[in-house]
């Protein structure tokens, strides 16, 4: 595939196209098509640039290390190295909050070279069932934090190139509807009660907050907006 095919998928894909019709633009089968946006970010993290380059530079590992798995890095050092970062980046989600298991899958998805697993790739790197993972993703897919895609008879799975933006914008939604809730209750107790002053000073503070986070997802969005452009 040429780096032109590329620009013309990355066209396709920001114009709404399917797969099957950008397929019939190129002359190439679906299934190329398929496997050429799965490997390089998925639907919403397709750019034509870092696919020519991610292409190129699997290549050349394949000329050195021929039966290589180029979804990990070859040396024994480096992969040591990266699974260690995995193990740091997913105690750092325990420790913020999120289920063990959780940040197990999400790590593997942002870490691996395409941001995009299979279902049997993760039960293969995480060693859980298929169940398991299901879970896991379910969690992540209602909170905008990972999209899938079905591939003939498997699942693949993505961790889209915004998703601090979805989930700070989710988390801003959830302090709107927090300040919303307690300043009803401000109202309904009264401020000049022990109850609803609590309920007020409540909603003063997530409605802020609110206001502030939606505020920096924004920012964020218009900077990565300028940031694709160049």
């Amino acid at each position: 595939m040429t780096a032109e095919d590329r620009r013309r998928i990355a066209e396709g894909l920001a114009a709404g196209l399917t797969y099957a019709e950008i397929a019939r633009r190129l002359g190439r089968s679906r299934s190329t098509i398929t496997r050429e946006i799965a490997r390089n970010g998925g639907p919403h993290g397709y750019r034509a640039a870092r696919a020519q380059h991610a292409t190129s530079w699997r290549a050349r590992r394949r000329k050195r290390a021929p039966h290589a798995d180029v979804s990990h890095p070859i040396d024994n050092r480096d992969v040591r190295t990266a699974r260690e970062f995995e193990e740091q980046f997913v105690s750092m989600m325990i420790e913020t909050g999120m289920a063990p298991m959780t940040a197990r899958v999400f790590a593997a998805l942002f870490i691996s070279e395409a941001g995009s697993l299979t279902s049997a790739e993760l039960v293969q790197h995480l060693h859980v069932s298929p169940a398991t993972i299901s879970h896991a993703i379910k969690w992540l897919t209602q909170r905008e934090m990972v999209t899938r895609q079905r591939e003939a008879r498997r699942m693949r799975y993505f961790v889209d190139v915004d998703v601090w933006y979805h989930t700070w914008a989710t988390s801003a939604r959830a302090m709107t509807i927090w300040a919303d809730t307690t300043r009803h209750g401000a109202g309904i107790f009264g401020t000049d009660t022990p109850t609803g002053d609590r309920l007020h000073t409540t909603s003063q503070f997530f409605e802020l907050l609110g206001h502030d986070m939606g505020q920096a997802a924004e920012h964020w969005r218009q900077a990565l907006s300028m940031r694709r452009q160049r």
